[in-house]
């Protein structure tokens, strides 16, 4: 897709890349490489899409981590990863936020898809804290919308479910306490990956450095 050369430049460009987490597998890359096809006022769809993260309190799905399974990964790596997980007993700690937002065709040259967020989550219920859910909307077209987002969940989609992002130690918050995360999309010549730490109240280390538990290869 990045390296074809297209006979003619097209007026609409459709793909289905998008992932459970909006960019999470390669969208942004790969639509910027395949730009070249389309012409300078062509159409894109989806045209835009936007992550959303919210702190969850689950025990089951942090326990679920501590199992061995067949890969031969260290157990620290397991809390560094993202799970497609249809979400069950779960119980939101504050409101869904907005994460990262990308858009097509992209007008920014050079193409810059690395990103970072800080967020700050008011705590609605004093809880144990497992990690966040990570959801995504889309604007195909106009006003043609897709979403997981609980507040604006599409009738009738089941395509795709919700992520999992774990922090490896749970801490306990107050109501009327502030989670604050930090996020990364990182990205390299050879591979996409997410950094994520919390800084308040609690401070954890920061999950997946480097990509060193979980990447997309380009």
């Amino acid at each position: 897709m990045r390296k074809w050369q297209a006979p003619e430049k097209a007026d609409i460009m459709v793909s289905e890349l998008l992932g459970f987490f909006g960019d999470y597998e390669l969208s942004p890359e790969c639509l910027d490489g395949a730009q070249s096809f389309l012409k300078s006022d062509g159409i894109s769809i989806p045209c835009s899409y936007t992550s959303y993260i919210v702190p969850i309190s689950s025990p089951k799905l942090h326990a679920d981590l501590s199992n061995p399974d067949a890969k031969q990964k260290s157990n620290e790596s397991f809390y560094e990863m993202f799970y497609v997980v249809r979400l069950k007993n779960v119980h939101f700690l504050s409101d869904i936020q907005p994460c990262f937002t990308f858009v097509h065709p992209n007008k920014d040259i050079p193409f810059n898809n690395e990103r970072f967020c800080s967020l700050k989550f008011p705590v609605t219920t004093s809880s144990m804290v497992h990690g966040f859910a990570g959801y995504f909307d889309t604007v195909l077209y106009n006003k043609t919308t897709l979403s997981i987002v609980p507040t604006s969940h599409s009738e009738g989609m089941f395509s795709w479910f919700p992520v999992y992002i774990p922090i490896k130690v749970p801490f306990y918050v107050r109501k009327g306490e502030d989670i604050v995360l930090n996020m990364w999309r990182v990205v390299t010549e050879s591979k996409v990956w997410y950094e994520w730490a919390v800084t308040s109240p609690s401070v954890t280390h920061v999950h997946n450095v480097y990509g060193q538990s979980q990447w997309i290869g380009l």
